[in-house]
């Protein structure tokens, strides 16, 4: 048995059997103010909050709205529902006189069935049924119910999306898009991939793909142009959500034929290298699916040959969104290996099913040592595939040292946030506040930004030299520090967090002092 099986929580800290672990840092003021704050449930939601966070890297934008907006856009736009299928249809609406087509419009006027509508097209009051038997089946079937809604409204999801993550003190997000999809992937038709003769594809598919990236680039220009509409940004009005750093993967689908896989790879790489707002490519749809699971060794080969060709395109990959019971044992057996060995993934989107893979301890050492992340979405993980708490690895890899960083996922269809998952980590898994700052900080580090990071290690973190003396706050005016600001993107944006939580633990500090002086004030409660 891999000894990362023995996990066990106890108080604040990990016990495991079989691995000697160093002796906590004593807990500075701020994790003496968290401690004494988060003896209040509520108080520990709101404390949360208002953390900055620094960022969230698995988010498909697709399934980061809630039901109510795309009902409401629905209506806007003349769309009919289908009540009894749960599902928004496209093209213009004709209502029938049996009431299997309803005007979207109509639903504000009927809120059961509205009420009916979002709990389908989400997990909201999600209870199996005979014909809706698990989490996993709703979840994945909510998007093909409300994907008309999205089909104009880009900017408008966008706009929701930085305002739910200003709403969180998020400084940055990496979202999941595909503009172009079916004319990618439709590529495959015309240019068939021979086995596996990717040079022979990719220098097939090359005419077509500058045509192809100018296109993708003009939808994110129009849907970029429409958020900032909505949300008044560069005006004396604009939104808190015009503050949030937006930068995208473009997400492929691994449940088309390998033709027509290989096409959205290939074009993935060309558009990172063609638009800094790209900057990296990731794979996604259920991997448990009968043609995912049949091809992953396929679709790993082939992210490998691209990388062999351009190394510096970044590598994000879904790997591992599986549990027993759901496949077979021996498809637990090492999609994240692939995805680490085969592909060159930097970082890897859930990796639930590690402990599960062969030689776990090797694998996770080594992701440790590559400094391969994974990003953790524990409520995801949970309504999915039926994995939490003692039962989700997210213990085993920081035993092993693996990096991790809280994110969401899908959150509207999931109905949660950033700070949802912040509590839940703090709550199960009973985190202190140096541990949650430390997956703030984590989130940024491993973002796919340009430049050099402000720290020099994670365990702690440590920041470099240049800046260590320099006070948080303001970008530095002249000196080491600044140029190395200057220089990074990335840089840049730490030291807005570390600068944000310097303030928060101010607050945070004196807070927890106020209250402290109330209870002594208020003296000891009734016998």
């Amino acid at each position: 048995m891999s000894r990362f099986l023995a996990v066990c929580v106890v108080g604040a800290g990990l016990i495991l059997s079989g691995v000697a672990m160093a002796a906590p840092a004593p807990p500075d003021a701020a994790s003496r103010a968290f401690a004494l704050l988060r003896r209040d449930p509520a108080r520990l939601e709101q404390v949360l909050r208002a953390m900055p966070k620094g960022a969230d890297l698995h988010n498909h934008l697709a399934g980061a709205i809630y039901a109510e907006s795309m009902l409401d856009w629905a209506a806007r736009d003349g769309l009919c529902v289908a009540p009894a299928q749960g599902r928004i249809l496209a093209g213009a609406c004709d209502p029938g006189g049996d009431g299997a087509r309803v005007r979207a419009a109509d639903l504000a006027a009927r809120p059961d069935a509205r009420a009916d509508m979002i709990d389908a097209l989400s997990m909201r009051d999600f209870v199996p049924t005979a014909s809706d038997r698990s989490g996993h089946d709703h979840f994945f079937a909510t998007f093909a119910r409300f994907m008309p809604a999205q089909a104009s409204h880009g900017g408008d999801m966008l706009a929701e999306a930085v305002t739910h993550a200003a709403g969180d003190h998020v400084l940055y997000l990496e979202l999941m898009i595909s503009p172009q999809l079916g004319p990618v992937a439709g590529l495959g038709v015309r240019h068939p991939l021979r086995g596996e003769a990717f040079a022979e594809a990719d220098r097939a598919l090359a005419p077509d793909l500058p045509a192809l990236v100018a296109a993708a680039r003009r939808d994110v220009d129009a849907m970029e142009a429409r958020m900032r509409a909505v949300l008044g940004c560069g005006t004396a009005r604009a939104a808190p959500g015009c503050g949030v750093t937006v930068r995208y993967l473009y997400q492929t689908i691994r449940t088309m034929p390998p033709a027509m896989v290989f096409p959205q790879l290939d074009f993935g790489y060309a558009l990172v290298n063609a638009d800094p707002r790209f900057v990296g490519v990731n794979i996604v749809a259920p991997e448990d699916d009968a043609v995912a699971m049949r091809d992953y060794g396929l679709h790993m080969r082939m992210f490998g040959w691209l990388a062999a060709r351009d190394p510096g395109v970044e590598l994000s990959l879904h790997a591992g969104e599986l549990a027993p019971g759901l496949v077979p044992p021996e498809g637990l057996r090492d999609h994240i290996r692939q995805a680490v060995e085969v592909a060159g993934a930097r970082r890897i989107g859930h990796g639930v099913d590690i402990l599960h893979e062969d030689d776990p301890d090797g694998l996770m050492a080594e992701m440790a040592r590559r400094r391969v992340m994974v990003e953790i979405n524990l409520t995801s993980n949970d309504v999915i595939l039926g994995i939490a708490g003692a039962g989700h690895p997210f213990g085993a890899y920081r035993a092993a040292g693996v990096p991790v960083a809280l994110s969401t996922d899908d959150e509207g269809v999931s109905r949660i946030d950033l700070t949802h998952e912040y509590a839940r980590a703090a709550t199960v898994y009973a985190l202190d506040y140096a541990t949650l700052r430390d997956l703030s900080r984590a989130g940024l580090d491993h973002a796919f930004l340009p430049g050099d990071s402000l720290w020099r290690g994670e365990a702690p973190y440590r920041m470099v030299a240049a800046c260590a003396s320099v006070a948080p706050g303001p970008l530095p005016a002249h000196g080491a520090c600044h140029d190395l600001l200057a220089a990074s993107a990335k840089a840049r944006l730490q030291w807005a967090l570390e600068a944000r939580l310097h303030d928060f633990e101010t607050t945070m500090i004196r807070e927890a002092g106020q209250g402290a002086t109330a209870a002594r004030a208020k003296g000891p409660g009734p016998a």
